[in-house]
C-alpha cells in the first residue's frame, strides 16, 4: 500500500486542479484511504485493506492519503469523517465509503463497484 501526496494523488488517480471534470488516471482500479494515525477505527481498518492488497495484487491498487499532512486532498473530496475509502472504477463515477467495513463488504465493493473478481 502506497502513501499519496497531492503531487503522486494528481499522477496517478485524478488531476483536479487541470480539470473538473473526473478523468481517472490510473490503469487499474483503485481504494484510496483517508485516514489519520490517530484515529482507532482507521487502525482497525488497515490491517483489512493490507490482506486485501495482497489478495488482489496485480488486479487492483490501494493508497493511503494522510488526512493531516494531505488536508487540500481531504479538502477537494469533501471528506468529513476518517477513514473514508474512495472506491475508483476504471470508467464511470468513483463512490466513497466511510467507516470501518468489515472485509466482506468490501470485498463485495470490490466486485461490485470496482469491477474485480476474485482468482
Amino acid at each position: 500500500m502506497e502513501n499519496l501526496t497531492k503531487a503522486s494523488f494528481k499522477e496517478k488517480i485524478f488531476d483536479f486542479e487541470a480539470g473538473k471534470e473526473w478523468k481517472f488516471a490510473g490503469d487499474k482500479p483503485c481504494i484510496v484511504d483517508f485516514y489519520a494515525d490517530w484515529c482507532g477505527p482507521c487502525k482497525m481498518l488497515s490491517p483489512i485493506l493490507a490482506e486485501l492488497a495482497a489478495k488482489y495484487a496485480g488486479q487492483l491498487e490501494i493508497y493511503k492519503v494522510n488526512t493531516d499532512e494531505e488536508q487540500e486532498l481531504s479538502s477537494v473530496f469533501g471528506i468529513q469523517s476518517i477513514p473514508t475509502m474512495l472506491l475508483v472504477p476504471m470508467s464511470g463515477q468513483p463512490q466513497a465509503a466511510r467507516g470501518v467495513l468489515p472485509k466482506e463488504t468490501l470485498e463485495k465493493a470490490i466486485a461490485d463497484v470496482l469491477k474485480v473478481k476474485q482468482v
